[in-house]
């Protein structure tokens, strides 16, 4: 492999692994902003 294919390749895994790693922190905190607006909801029903 030529040192430019080698490069391209660990800048496509690093990239890869990048993308991977925002989409589970993204995952994680969809989950606690809809709890939240959930709760909020409940709140706001409760509260009236």
């Amino acid at each position: 492999m030529t040192d430019e294919a080698k490069a391209l390749t660990k800048r496509t895994v690093v990239s890869a692994a990048v993308v991977l790693v925002v989409l589970l922190i993204f995952r994680a905190l969809l989950a606690l902003v809809l709890l939240g607006l959930a709760g909020w909801w409940v709140w706001k029903v409760v509260s009236d």
